[in-house]
């Protein structure tokens, strides 16, 4: 038995208030799944390829299958990925003028393969334009798998944010020192202008659920229902001035009004947005035939995440909720 104050340090808890995993001995998990389908979005899609006879890009995200997660284990951290990924492209032969479509398979990204190994199959639809899968099979693959790389560094940096504690190996010396090398680089560094004004775009989604009005409303103010269909842990204050935090803190926000059965308004973001920057989200709440549309009007949405905030409502609101929907009713 140890003597008293001579115990392993990895169990002394009492340094900390909350006394949780203290020096990162315990195993904790992270679910990067929902986070990781909106950053290959973000990355894959709008790829840009072009030589003298063409140019081609990557439209769209046409499906994302598989998981992803982060685990901490005695201050290591461990990936897990396992995705298969199709994308569509669309190209221009420059002489002829001539328009053609394709696909981009990824089967099979995950942490047993380096990502300049990583399977990346072309195809194009039938007809002329082998000029253009050419192109896509050579720059095209190359910089798809930058962009993979883009996001493996993503998940590895970005997304485990907070998931490493600090211990008391990090002495006062050391955190003397990163103090120094903050301010110094803070000095060598240019003035950042405040009150910049972000270039931004609007948008309006509508959608069909087959349900009540006062079902599909409680599906985005309860918590326990916005946690099933995100299939991640949420906070929720549905009153004015209440916060919410979805998708494991991707997506952060505020209550601006909330009308019941009618309309809710938020202050809206998702985390790699630019700092402070929040777009203002309405959902109007309009009961049809035996239906309910579900009216979105967006302000504010930064234009580089245009594609990917319709993304996320259509794929990770939308398609999920209609999911939960079939559940609730089979369950009756």
């Amino acid at each position: 038995m140890a003597k008293w104050g001579q115990g392993d340090p990895r169990w002394i808890v009492e340094e900390r208030e909350d006394g949780t995993n203290v020096n990162n001995w315990h195993w904790t998990e992270r679910d990067a799944t929902s986070w990781s389908k909106a950053k290959l979005q973000e990355v894959l899609v709008g790829i840009v390829v072009e030589n003298e006879a063409g140019r081609c890009e990557t439209s769209e995200l046409k499906q994302v299958e598989g998981e992803a997660s982060c685990s901490s284990r005695k201050g290591k951290l461990i990936f897990f990925y396992e995705w298969n990924i199709q994308l569509g492209w669309k190209g221009t032969i420059k002489e002829s003028g001539a328009k053609h479509k394709g696909l981009i398979e990824i089967p099979n990204l995950s942490e047993e393969n380096e990502v300049d190994d990583t399977e990346v199959n072309v195809s194009k639809k039938k007809g002329d334009g082998e000029i253009l899968k050419d192109l896509m099979k050579t720059a095209g693959t190359a910089k798809v798998r930058e962009a993979l790389g883009d996001y493996l560094k993503a998940l590895k940096t970005e997304f485990t944010m907070g998931m490493i504690l600090p211990t008391k190996a990090l002495t006062n010396q050391e955190l003397t020192v990163k103090r120094k090398l903050s301010e110094n680089a803070l000095q060598a560094s240019s003035p950042v202008a405040l009150g910049v004004k972000i270039p931004t775009v609007a948008l309006h989604m509508t959608e069909l659920f087959d349900t009540t009005v006062e079902q599909l409303y409680s599906i985005f103010t309860v918590k326990d229902l916005v946690q099933k269909f995100s299939k991640s842990p949420a906070v929720l204050e549905a009153e004015k001035g209440g916060k919410f935090q979805m998708f494991d803190g991707t997506i952060t926000g505020e209550y601006i009004e909330l009308l019941t059965n009618r309309k809710i308004v938020m202050k809206w973001r998702c985390r790699n947005w630019p700092e402070e920057h929040y777009a203002t989200v309405a959902l109007s709440f309009v009961p049809t035939l035996g239906q309910t549309e579900l009216q979105l009007d967006c302000k504010g949405v930064p234009i580089c995440k245009e594609e990917n905030m319709k993304f996320c409502w259509q794929k990770q609101h939308f398609e999920e909720i209609k999911c939960l929907l079939q559940l609730i009713t089979l369950n009756g």
